[in-house]
């Protein structure tokens, strides 16, 4: 090699190395993190329903757009699980826990030890049976199972065989729902509830439930479905019986319920806004770290969806 190519390939060497030296060591390392803000707990009863996956959703949104850091916990409809989740969430020393209860009685203990730790609790769509909740964000259920049991009972005539598909034995949510239906089908003399059991909440065990039902009340006019999922469920099992022309009323307003509604599979169901309740329980639970006063109980309002 020439002596000037051997300079030309020494200087190109040079700038190279001047170019790296002036980065320092510290260009090589990850820029930190910007502040994310306080963090907040959301315990989940379950990602496998659509009202719920919305519902987080809404909160995850609300949480980004308030400088907020959100950790979600799924239960999969463990009350079990739940609690230890929770407690997880306690010993992170979250500022807040916003909970959807699997079992409003069984996540008690657990709501009385965020209390104990300090912690403000949030209830969404579900209440609790125990602890101290510094507010309650839903949608009225007894007024939402009123409003499914008064279009029954209208579609219907007031006359005939009624099914019902209840919820999670335990959750606030089929309590209220159920209590609401009844309170409007039980005084009209013409309407009986012929079968009344849990699908809890799940459109598999809803067609399974229904299925069975039906093998011994093919005569049912209306069936009223705590939520969409054992509605959509329901209306899988009377399509395969080959019944037409039952009234089939759920509970929530999903996307393929009110798809359902519209291609006239399903007569109607009650919309809630999930979404609207997960960000309303971040807006509360920003109002609490900042030390405002917040209301016991935020309704979030109905509507009936209907053919």
């Amino acid at each position: 090699m020439s002596k000037l190519m051997q300079s030309l390939l020494a200087g190109a060497f040079a700038v190279v190395v001047a170019a790296c030296s002036q980065q320092g060591p510290e260009a090589e390392q990850p820029a930190a993190p910007a502040s994310t803000g306080p963090t907040i707990g959301l315990a989940v009863s379950t990602q496998s329903n659509p009202f719920f996956v919305s519902l987080k959703s809404g909160a995850e949104a609300e949480a980004r757009a308030l400088g907020m850091t959100l950790i979600t916990v799924d239960a999969q409809d463990d009350p079990a699980r739940q609690i230890s989740s929770i407690e997880d969430l306690i010993q992170k020393k979250v500022k807040v826990i916003l909970v959807n209860p699997t079992d409003s009685a069984a996540v008690a203990s657990a709501v009385k030890e965020a209390n104990a730790a300090g912690i403000p609790v949030i209830t969404l769509d579900r209440s609790v049976d125990g602890g101290t909740v510094a507010s309650h964000v839903a949608s009225d259920n007894v007024a939402g199972g009123k409003m499914a049991g008064e279009y029954v009972l209208e579609k219907i005539g007031g006359n005939g065989a009624v099914v019902e598909l209840e919820g999670i034995p335990g959750a606030s949510a089929a309590r209220e729902r159920g209590q609401g239906f009844h309170s409007v089908i039980d005084a009209a003399g013409g309407v009986k509830v012929v079968a009344r059991q849990p699908a809890d909440f799940d459109r598999a065990k809803g067609l399974s439930v229904m299925e069975n039902i039906l093998q011994g009340h093919k005569d049912v006019k209306a069936v009223f479905a705590h939520n969409d999922e054992m509605a959509l469920g329901a209306v899988q099992a009377l399509e395969a019986a080959g019944l037409k022309n039952v009234v089939v009323v759920g509970f929530d307003a999903t996307d393929d319920a009110v798809k359902a509604v519209k291609a006239g599979k399903m007569s109607a169901t009650v919309a809630q806004k999930p979404e609207l309740i997960g960000k309303t329980a971040v807006q509360t639970a920003k109002q609490i770290i900042d030390g405002q006063a917040v209301d016991k109980a935020i309704p979030v309002p109905l509507e009936l969806i209907k053919q």
